[in-house]
């Protein structure tokens, strides 16, 4: 049995959020960059733009499969040989899972030099920083803009890299949260609205929109009860819209409120 119970799954879980306050994000071998790799060869593999839209999601939803479902189901393998071996050792393997997919400490190490940059009013520094977390261009950027750059992206990867993951592994354990990592993961290489991907990755993106429904209205409400609540909640209700993510929105406009 691959799952955890709940006293157990809460103690992984606890686990897993001290090893990313005391490891941050593995400077060598971080999993996120080989599953980026294989899921940019699968893509040179399989996107073809020229053919038709339905070949193309077709093709889309097959290469998500494989990126995603394989290396999920060998983790459920190797987690259900470590049972065979011990509970314990299923049990650490859980915990070194939602470890992979958490990204806190590495949130503020990103955030923190750019703030810093801009209180010493070295925009060059500023720019630098924020290009390595943004995939705007920043050459041209002024203070306000990449403040702005900044504070959205901590407020979104808040949902993606810690309620997200923090969500589905309460729900999965070790499985559902590698699918939900993978997922955002591929969202973020393949959901873009260019002829290239739009067709190709239109099923990463509908399915990241799926999976991250519920966390990112838990994360919006999570930052309003953290700030000026009322102000949070009136700028979620009014303003959500306007984001062309269903769930950019809730999480963006209760954190911007929340201030």
């Amino acid at each position: 049995m691959i799952m955890l119970s709940w006293p157990a799954c809460v103690a992984a879980a606890i686990a897993g959020v001290l090893l990313d306050r005391w490891l941050g994000e593995p400077r060598r071998w971080h999993p996120l960059v080989g599953f980026g790799r294989l899921a940019t060869a699968v893509a040179n593999r399989l996107n073809r733009p020229e053919r038709g839209a339905l070949r193309q999601r077709v093709a889309g939803l097959f290469a998500w499969a494989v990126v995603v479902l394989v290396p999920a189901a060998i983790a459920t393998l190797l987690i259900s040989l470590a049972q065979a071996v011990h509970p314990a050792l299923a049990w650490v393997l859980h915990a070194v899972a939602l470890y992979a997919a958490l990204g806190a400490r590495s949130l503020s190490q990103h955030i923190a030099p750019i703030a810093d940059a801009l209180t010493r009013g070295d925009l060059s520094a500023a720019r630098r920083l924020t290009s390595c977390i943004v995939s705007r261009d920043t050459e041209d950027a002024d203070a306000e803009a990449l403040a702005r750059a900044a504070c959205e992206s901590a407020l979104e990867n808040g949902n993606d890299a810690i309620f997200g993951a923090l969500f589905w592994f309460l729900i999965g354990g070790a499985p559902a949260v590698i699918v939900f990592r993978l997922a955002n993961t591929l969202d973020a290489m393949w959901g873009y609205r260019t002829p290239r991907w739009l067709m190709f990755g239109w099923a990463a993106a509908r399915i990241d929109d799926v999976l991250n429904f519920v966390p990112a209205r838990l994360t919006a409400l999570s930052y309003a009860s953290l700030g000026a609540t009322t102000q949070a909640l009136r700028c979620w209700r009014t303003q959500a819209r306007a984001w062309s993510s269903p769930n950019a929105g809730p999480v963006m406009a209760a954190g911007a409120g929340a201030v």
